[in-house]
C-alpha cells in the first residue's frame, strides 16, 4: 500500500466515525451541523468553565432576582431547537455591561447590564440570544477548532489523557468566553434570539430596544453584550436593520408579546446602585 493510500485510510478510521457520531441540530427548523465534540463532554467543559466563573466572580445573592432571571430563561430555553441539555442561568453582581454564554448552557447575566434594561423583553432579548450561541453551538465550534482533530477524538472516544485534554479545554474555554464571535455566528443568533423570544411571547421591540442601548452605550465596560457593538460600526447598523427586516416578517404579531414593564421596574429596585 503506497504512503498516500495508507495515509487516506487512517484518515478514514478517524473522521468516519466521528462524522457519524456528530451530526447535531445547530438551529431552527432542524438546521444540522458537524460538531465533533459530543453533547456530554460538552457540557462537561461548560460545567467547568462555570465553575471557574463562580470563583472568580460575585454571585449576585438575591435569591428573586436568581429566579426571576432563570423562570424567563427557562421560558425561552422550552421553545428553542436544543432540548438536550439543562440550561443554567445566574446573575452577577458587577458593574460591567455583559452577559455570556459557556458551552453546555450556561448563561450569565451582569447587574450592569440589567441596570441599562427597562423591561422584561429587553432581557429576555439578551437572553435569547445567548440561549441561541449555545443552540448554534458556536463556543464548541472555535473550541473544537483551537484543540484540533486529535484532541477532540480523545474527548470523543475516552481514550488514555482524555481527562487533561477535558482541563485543557476548558482553559481555552475561559479564554476564548470574551472572544468577538464570527459575523456569521452573531447574524444566527441575532435572528433565532428574536425568533425564540417571540415564541416565548416577548415583544420583538425588546430586541430593537437592546441593540439601540447597547449602540448607543458604544463599548461601555471592558466588554459589551451582543459582542461589543457600538453605534459608529457598520456592523451594528447592519444587525439591527436585519432585526427590524425579520421583525417586519413576522406580522401579525401573536396578541399576547408582552414587554413585561411593571415586573421589570419593580426588580429593578433590586439592583445595588453603580459603584
Amino acid at each position: 500500500m503506497s504512503n498516500k493510500r495508507a495515509l487516506l485510510t487512517v484518515t478514514l478510521l478517524v473522521v468516519l466515525p466521528l462524522f457519524l457520531l456528530s451530526c447535531a441540530t445547530t438551529g431552527p427548523g432542524g438546521k444540522q451541523s458537524f460538531i465533533l465534540i459530543p453533547t456530554g463532554q460538552e457540557v462537561a467543559i461548560g460545567a467547568g468553565m462555570a465553575e471557574q466563573v463562580e470563583q472568580q466572580e460575585k454571585v449576585f445573592a438575591d435569591t428573586i432576582w436568581q429566579n426571576y432571571l432563570n423562570n424567563v430563561g427557562q421560558k425561552i430555553a422550552v421553545v428553542c431547537d436544543r432540548k438536550d441539555i439543562e440550561y443554567h442561568f445566574k446573575v452577577i453582581e458587577s458593574d460591567q455591561i455583559n452577559a455570556f454564554a459557556a458551552p453546555g448552557g450556561y448563561i450569565y447575566f451582569y447587574t450592569g447590564l440589567l441596570r441599562e434594561m427597562e423591561n422584561e423583553a429587553e432581557m429576555a432579548a439578551v437572553m435569547a440570544h445567548e440561549i441561541s450561541h449555545v443552540v448554534g453551538r458556536h463556543g464548541i465550534k472555535r473550541l473544537q477548532t483551537t484543540l484540533g482533530v486529535a484532541a477532540a477524538y480523545q474527548l470523543v472516544f475516552g481514550e488514555e489523557g482524555a481527562s487533561d485534554v477535558l482541563n485543557v479545554a476548558i482553559g481555552i474555554g475561559m479564554n476564548l468566553m470574551f472572544a468577538d464571535y464570527s459575523r456569521d455566528n452573531e447574524r444566527e443568533a441575532d435572528e433565532y434570539g428574536i425568533h425564540y423570544m417571540v415564541q416565548a411571547g416577548y415583544h420583538p421591540d425588546g430586541a430593537i430596544g437592546m441593540f439601540e442601548k447597547l449602540a448607543a452605550l458604544g463599548g461601555g465596560g471592558e466588554h459589551n453584550v451582543f459582542e461589543k457593538l457600538a453605534s459608529t460600526h457598520p456592523a451594528t447598523q447592519e444587525r439591527i436593520r436585519n432585526a427590524k427586516t425579520q421583525i417586519a416578517g413576522m406580522q401579525p404579531l401573536p396578541a399576547d408579546v408582552t414587554l413585561g414593564e411593571a415586573k421589570y421596574r419593580q426588580m429593578l429596585g433590586r439592583i445595588p446602585a453603580k459603584k
